[in-house]
Parts: C-alpha cells; sequence; structure tokens
C-alpha cells in the first residue's frame, strides 16, 4: 500500500531501478517494515553520513598519483586525472607567502589579485594559514593545503547531503544519490564550489522548513561564495508571484541582499580592486573548457569576447523567459527545486565555460528535482565521460615532456563536450514533462505537494497565466496503483502495474 503521510518513502518500493536491485538482496521492504525503530544506532542520518565520507575518501584515493608527484611535474595529473587547483593556487595566488586576499598582489602579472568571491577567498586564506603552520618546506606546505582543503569539502559534501535528505521530505533516502554519487568523489577537491552548494543547500532546507530570513541568508551568504546561488531568487520569485506569497519572497531577497552586503561590503571599501577580479576576470575571459562556445571558436567561428557575452546574455534571458512562461502557464504550480534546477542548468548551458567541478552545482537540484536513480546515474555517466574527456584533451598538449600528442583531439573533445551537455538536456526534458504532466513526477505521485516548496506548499494560486484551478490538475493518489507488494511495482508510467 502507499506510505502515509508520516512514513518515509523506500527507494525498493517506490523507485523501479532500485527495486530491481532489491531481488539480489531479498526483495523490496515489506508491509510491516519499522520506520525508524527506537534506540537504532543506524538511523538514516548515519547511514547518509557514512555513505558521503566513503564516496568522499574514495576520490581522495583517487587523486593518489598526484600526492606522489603529479602535482609537482613528476608524471602527468592529466593522464592520472587526478588534477587540482589547490596545490597550484597555493603557491600562485600568494598563500605560500601569507598574503592576504584582496588587499595584496598575488605577483602574477596576468591575474594580480585573487579571482574568487570573498567567502571563498576567507576559506582559502584559512587553509593556507594552516598550511603554512603545520607543513615545513613549500612542497610539503602544499600537501597541507591540499589536506586541510579536502577535509574542509568533505564537511561541506555531508552538509549537502543531510540538507537534501531533510529538503525532501518524506524522501529523505533520496540523498542518497548523492551520497554515492560518483561526480562527487571525482570533483570535489579539484576547487572551492562545495562551499558555496552546502551554503545554497543549507539554504533550500531552510525555505522548505518555513524559514524564509535565514534561506534569504544563506542565499546571499552562498552568492558570496560562488555566483550562481543569486539565480534560486528567479524561482522563488515566481512561485511567490504565482501564490500570492510576495512578502514573503521580499523578506528572503532583502535577508539575502543584507548578508551579501555584510560579507562583501568590508572587502569592497578597503580593497576594491582586488574584490571587483572576479567579477570583470568573468567578464573579460573568453570561451574556455566545456561550452558549446568553445566548440564554435576552435571550428573557425571568429567571436569577439563582448559578442560572445552578448550572446550568453541573450541566450540566457530567453531561458530563463521560458522557464517563467512554464512556470506560470503550467496548470499545476511547479515544484521550487524543479524550477532552481532548470535556471541553473540554463546558466550552464549558456556560459563561456563549464569547469568540471561545476557539476556539483547540479548534483543536488538534479536529485531534489528528478528523483530517480536511473536518471541520475544517466546523467552523472555523461559527466564522468566528460571528465575523463577534459583532462585526456589537456594532456595531449600540456601534459609531460614527450607525451604531447596521446590524449584526445580536439575533434573528440568536441564529442565529450556534447556528451556533457546532451546528459543535463536529459534531465532538463524530464523536469520540464514532470511539470507539464505531473503524474510523472516522483514525487507527486502519492498526491503530495512540494516538501521543498515551505510557505508555497499546497498554498493555492492566486495568479496564473492560464484559467483553472489548481487542484483540477492535481495528480492525487488513487491516480497510482497502491499495490506495493512483493511482486508488483509502479514504474514511471503512470496508470500501469507491472507484474
Amino acid at each position: 500500500m502507499m506510505p502515509t503521510p508520516s512514513e518515509p518513502v523506500l527507494p525498493s518500493r517506490d523507485d523501479p531501478l532500485i527495486r530491481a536491485g532489491s531481488e539480489v538482496a531479498g526483495g523490496p521492504a515489506g508491509r510491516r517494515i519499522r520506520f525508524g525503530p527506537s534506540g537504532a544506532w543506524w538511523n538514516p542520518v548515519r547511514v547518509l553520513i557514512l555513505l558521503a565520507v566513503v564516496t568522499f575518501a574514495l576520490g581522495l584515493l583517487q587523486k593518489q598519483p598526484c600526492y606522489d608527484g603529479g602535482w609537482f611535474g613528476q608524471g602527468s595529473q592529466y593522464s592520472k586525472a587526478c588534477y587540482s587547483d589547490m596545490p597550484h593556487l597555493f603557491t600562485g595566488r600568494g598563500f605560500a607567502d601569507g598574503k592576504v586576499p584582496y588587499f595584496d598582489t598575488t605577483g602574477d602579472p596576468n591575474m594580480p589579485y585573487l579571482e574568487y568571491p570573498v567567502i571563498t577567498g576567507g576559506v582559502m586564506f584559512f587553509a593556507g594559514t594552516l598550511a603554512r603552520a603545520f607543513g615545513g618546506d613549500t612542497h610539503d606546505q602544499q600537501l597541507w593545503f591540499v589536506t586541510i582543503n579536502s577535509l574542509i569539502m568533505m564537511a561541506c559534501a555531508v552538509v549537502v547531503v543531510l540538507a537534501v535528505a531533510r529538503t525532501s521530505g518524506r524522501r529523505f533516502w533520496d540523498a542518497a544519490m548523492v551520497a554515492a554519487a560518483p561526480v562527487l568523489a571525482l570533483n570535489g577537491i579539484i576547487n572551492w564550489d562545495l562551499v558555496a552548494v552546502a551554503i545554497a543547500a543549507v539554504g533550500m532546507m531552510a525555505w522548505a522548513r518555513r524559514n524564509v530570513v535565514l534561506a534569504g541568508v544563506l542565499i546571499g551568504l552562498a552568492t558570496a561564495a560562488k555566483l550562481y546561488p543569486v539565480l534560486l531568487l528567479g524561482p522563488l520569485f515566481l512561485l511567490c508571484l504565482r501564490a500570492g506569497r510576495l512578502v514573503d519572497f521580499g523578506k528572503t531577497t532583502a535577508a539575502a541582499l543584507a548578508a551579501w552586503l555584510v560579507v562583501n561590503l568590508p572587502v569592497m571599501i578597503f580593497a576594491f580592486d582586488g574584490w571587483k577580479l572576479f567579477y570583470t576576470f568573468s567578464q573579460e575571459r573568453g570561451p574556455d573548457f566545456g561550452s558549446f562556445w568553445l566548440i564554435l571558436t576552435q571550428r573557425g567561428t571568429s567571436m569577439s569576447v563582448d559578442s560572445v557575452n552578448m550572446w550568453v546574455s541573450i541566450l540566457l534571458v530567453l531561458m530563463a523567459v521560458g522557464i517563467a512562461a512554464l512556470a506560470l502557464c503550467a496548470r499545476r504550480r511547479p515544484r521550487f527545486a524543479q524550477l532552481a534546477f532548470l535556471i541553473v542548468a540554463a546558466f550552464l548551458l549558456t556560459n563561456k565555460v563549464y569547469s568540471p567541478q561545476y557539476v556539483l552545482w547540479l548534483l543536488p537540484l538534479v536529485v531534489l528535482a528528478r528523483p530517480r536513480w536511473r536518471d541520475v546515474l544517466i546523467w552523472q555517466a555523461c559527466e564522468v565521460i566528460y571528465f575523463l574527456g577534459v583532462w585526456m584533451y589537456i594532456e595531449s598538449y600540456a601534459g609531460p615532456a614527450g607525451d604531447h600528442g596521446k590524449g584526445l583531439s580536439q575533434n573528440a573533445y568536441h564529442v565529450m563536450i556534447a556528451v556533457h551537455l546532451i546528459g543535463i538536456l536529459y534531465i532538463a526534458a524530464l523536469v520540464v514533462r514532470d511539470i507539464l504532466r505531473p503524474e510523472y513526477d516522483p514525487v507527486r505521485r502519492d498526491g503530495g505537494d512540494d516538501p521543498s516548496g515551505g510557505v508555497l506548499e499546497d498554498a493555492p494560486d492566486v495568479f496564473t497565466l492560464i484559467p483553472g484551478d489548481r487542484a483540477e490538475f492535481g495528480a492525487g493518489p488513487d491516480y497510482y496503483s497502491d499495490q506495493y507488494d512483493d511482486k508488483t511495482y509502479v514504474p514511471d508510467v503512470p496508470g500501469k502495474v507491472y507484474k
């Protein structure tokens, strides 16, 4: 039978892929399973934490060839796919010399100041200070810098997993898709993106728990660590407009702006040249790794940086308008996580660069928007292919002497870019379908609304661009089969029961 509102949604009952796989271990959970047994040490929170730590630790193990010298010119950090920005920026941005980000110049004429937002710069400076205190020579300090940052990123990964679990309502086991993600292992310490991802994920959790001010504060802080979290305000505006909750949106936006200013203003006032570099660098850089703009320019299309910036803006605005139309015209109000994924995906699809670690921005959003193991694994397979492809492409021209030409050709790398773009588009297509046809949405198949919606959950619509009553189009529990015995499951095809 369908789980009651107080019971968790179990993957072995709900997800076709996990249900099929569970046959190896005795089949899906039965009708008489006990939820939350009293005194159990292995509760879901501890299981998810352990899974996230093990996954992240496997990623650190995968970087072992670089600890042994790949980062320092002994062997290839590209052919072993163990590259990280961390050891290189320790010396390249002045942390080895104790320089203060934004206030002191780096000594690099091509990058005179640190090109990261303020909170990320603060994390880097903190780790650099500890690395100099614990390490001996520069090489030793670099390894300490990576180790300290790795522990910080692991903690951030755990925070992301727990935030997704608590944002998912009764579907807290969906967070296992984040905790066990191959992209979390492979990309976790390439850069510092997990700091922003963690803060943004907790911000979404705060919104889901109806704390609109705290959600705004966290979104503002996440934007001070990486720019993309500010995009979350767009979906919130559309959904609050549709539900007549603009006062709540105003509180969230005001809190976000205040938090961002509290962190940024001191640096803006006393070190403006260093502070602004992140924003000017983003505008001045040309097409780079992972973007379809790179394919165009490498295949002979002549475009100036200003021209590319203009087209990036036009395409992003067009996609944003399409998402807005979808949000206001769909017969049932979309879920927050669905629109959040779509706008961040639109930003990455149109952006001039797609660094491998950017996949971490999408990871919690994909799981919240389309919580199906099959689809998440298909998308991650595309991203893993790209992860390997980008390093092999760089190996072809930047690897150790004598190894040039042993990596991927330019044409092959373009195929890898296309694979990762198709993976994002695949999830986006499924999410759009789920919005237009809520009966396909795994989260709404039992008649619920939006566990990530907070004040929006079950709120009536007051403004839409189409006539009709929201409830008329809901996918109620009677729409689906309630057969969840050992021989029956409900796949993603509505109205069908497979035996």
